[in-house]
């Protein structure tokens, strides 16, 4: 089968062509204007030519709301020259260039093809889209193409590619980068009163209670991490708020006075761990996949991004550990780390392999408290961390300070620098600090433009979502998500809420993230083009769905039912058994089904999914639908549209 080993090698960018530069950058170049008076622009990296924009709603933080231009730029690289067809799905108007030449000419909210297919040459080829937004309605593009004989699918990610280089994206890509920083280090808690309008929902984020937070850090920590944060957490956001000569007599006494905030009983040391418990517990640190984003506690030294696990009995009260892991966000919602919704014995076993062999706390000073309480008020600790206590802590704003007083401060070029006053260091570098002056320069109005797609991009990466998916055995590929499931189970997912295992044998484990999950989940819809709700299907055609019921099953039809259970009704085999077909319609977009069905290897190269149809869509079963596998697939879903309702299939 000729044209299945070329799709496969398509899909997987197994491609021998040189680039167009040597300075190439994965994806495409997307270009924005806002058609109003503002004239308006931004740049970014799209994965693909895929948008979905509702109505009214701006297209990125830097567009105000309305009607948009939207420009993808980049290049295509192909094996082998070929002839390719392309097909949009749209509403607005789009125009498509191959190697300079205009090969689609659409306007309209539906479907619009290639008139004739499109030579592609051996290697690179270049790609623009131009698109405007419509008069009415949501804005969206999803583009596709079908090789000679093929089908139409989406272009292969990893054959897209751009020059990395455009000045423009250097501008906005600091503009972005300085709302980031903006957001992640609390910048508007100090100086901002309030966004005006409708702030992206970051404003609001927390940082770890106080509440009672001596029951749950020790003082000798805290004061440590006062003194210097970053000297415990390269990464950390916390900056370093005392200098001068009683730095550290100013955080012993923080930390004495936070270490007297207690309620309920004390809780008494653990006992020592034992072996088989250290040992159970380091298993489910590495099954966890835990090393994506912490160093090991029985490895010596650290990695850059990553958080060292040694100091966790210095940091945690005795008996707090264990709360902590099974339900991390409890005292701070904006937590990262993820709830991998764990049992007592499991954390119990976690939390033995991270205690074994730490050192013992040291014991809270307690002359201190009474200056440390005061200087909990004073030095902005509660500006950001909630305490029912006053806070006598005020920064000046930004709206009242000159442009060139956004070089001070806080945004000093160094520790020792005059221009930094009293105010706390944040050791941010050259780049840093120059993003952040140049968004402050801005209007700010991106403070109130929550963009879901620029949200799941964001928070994705920030989450660290990529060191699991698409790196574990079994876990997808994490580029595939937005075009593949639904956002409103997707969201449940992600929060949580699933307590069905899809996957039973597989040990790697999805954590939650309940209070990002519904704007991820429908920013990654959105930024495969899909729209934030998935719209209604007609009702299911029940004769249909007694084809696809025969289709699935071993009398006389694929036996899928082999590998994947339906309903109560297990599958033949356990280790490499497939999802349970009464799970299928809730959790997947249906022409993501329907590809995958057509041609799983295209998707998954390592799928054990079989390829039932030949390169024409023919299916070896003649007697249904006259062998018509695009009719037979579409039975096939109607029949897994049936959900929990779903009858079992015959049998032979």
């Amino acid at each position: 089968m000729l044209l299945a080993a070329a799709l496969a090698a398509l899909a997987h960018g197994q491609t021998t062509a040189t680039p167009a530069t040597s300075n190439s950058a994965s994806g495409l170049r997307l270009t924005f204007t806002s058609l109003d008076a503002s004239n308006a622009a931004d740049v970014i990296t799209a994965p693909n030519v895929w948008l979905y924009t509702p109505e009214g709603k701006p297209a990125t933080p830097f567009l105000p709301g309305g009607k948009f231009n939207a420009v993808w730029e980049g290049v295509v690289t192909v094996e082998k020259q070929a002839d390719y067809g392309f097909q949009t799905e749209q509403n607005g108007s789009l125009k498509l260039e191959i190697n300079g030449q205009v090969v689609l000419d659409a306007n309209t909210n539906g479907v619009a093809d290639t008139p004739k297919s499109t030579q592609l040459n051996q290697g690179a080829n270049t790609l623009k889209v131009s698109f405007t937004s419509p008069e009415h309605g949501d804005a969206f593009v999803r583009l596709r193409w079908q090789p000679k004989g093929g089908f139409f699918h989406p272009i292969p990610l990893d054959l897209l590619t751009h020059s990395g280089d455009a000045p423009d994206a250097a501008r906005t890509a600091a503009l972005h980068l300085g709302r980031e920083l903006f957001l992640e280090y609390r910048c508007a808690k100090c100086h901002l009163d309030a966004v005006p309008g409708s702030p992206v929902p970051e404003i609001a984020m927390d940082a770890p209670s106080f509440e009672a937070i001596g029951s749950r850090r020790n003082y000798e920590w805290m004061s440590r991490w006062i003194q210097d944060p970053k000297a415990l957490r390269p990464s950390a956001h916390m900056p370093k708020l005392l200098r001068g000569p009683k730095a550290a007599e100013d955080a012993d006494a923080i930390a004495a006075f936070l270490a007297s905030q207690k309620s309920g009983a004390a809780t008494n040391e653990p006992p020592e761990p034992a072996k088989d418990q250290i040992s159970s517990g380091k298993g489910l640190f590495e099954t966890l996949h835990c090393a994506a984003c912490h160093t090991p506690p029985d490895t010596d030294g650290s990695e850059p991004g990553k958080i060292q696990l040694k100091q966790v009995r210095e940091k945690f009260v005795a008996g707090d550990v264990i709360p902590f892991l099974q339900k991390p966000d409890a005292h701070y919602v904006w937590i990262r780390m993820p709830n991998f919704k764990l049992s007592t014995d499991e954390a119990t076993q976690l939390a033995a392999y991270l205690l074994a062999g730490a050192e013992k706390p040291k014991v809270a000073a307690e002359a201190a408290i009474d200056r440390g309480h005061k200087l909990v008020q004073t030095s902005g600790c509660l500006n950001c961390h909630a305490l029912r206590l006053e806070n006598k802590f005020a920064a000046k704003r930004w709206t009242d300070a000159p442009p060139e007083k956004w070089k001070q401060g806080c945004l000093a070029a160094s520790e020792g620098d005059e221009s930094s006053g009293k105010a706390p260091q944040f050791s941010f570098t050259a780049e840093e600090r120059a993003a952040l002056q140049a968004f402050v320069a801005t209007d700010r109005a991106a403070l109130t433009r929550h963009v879901l797609t620029e949200f799941a991009v964001r928070q994705t990466r920030l989450l660290n979502c990529r060191e699991c998916h698409g790196k574990l055995e079994n876990v997808p590929a994490f580029d595939i998500l937005g075009g593949k499931l639904k956002p409103e189970w997707s969201a449940v997912f992600i929060a949580g809420g699933i307590t069905n295992r899809l996957r039973p044998w597989l040990d790697a484990r999805m954590p939650a993230f309940h209070n990002h999950a519904e704007d991820i989940a429908q920013g990654l819809a959105m930024l495969n083009g899909w729209p934030p709700h998935t719209p209604p299907e007609p009702p299911i055609d029940m004769e249909q769905a007694k084809v696809g019921q025969k289709l699935v099953s071993m009398a006389g039809g694929l036996s899928c039912v082999t590998c994947h259970a339906v309903g109560s009704v297990p599958s033949q085999i356990f280790e490499t058994a497939g999802i349970n077909f009464a799970l299928t319609s809730s959790r997947l977009l249906k022409p993501y089904a329907q590809r995958w069905m057509r041609y799983p290897q295209l998707i998954d190269s390592s799928t054990k999914m079989p390829l039932y149809w030949d390169d024409d869509g023919k299916s070896p079963l003649t007697d249904i639908y006259d062998g018509d596998g695009a009719r037979q697939i579409d039975a096939i879903w109607e029949y897994l549209r049936l959900g929990d309702k779903i009858p079992p299939p015959p049998t032979p």
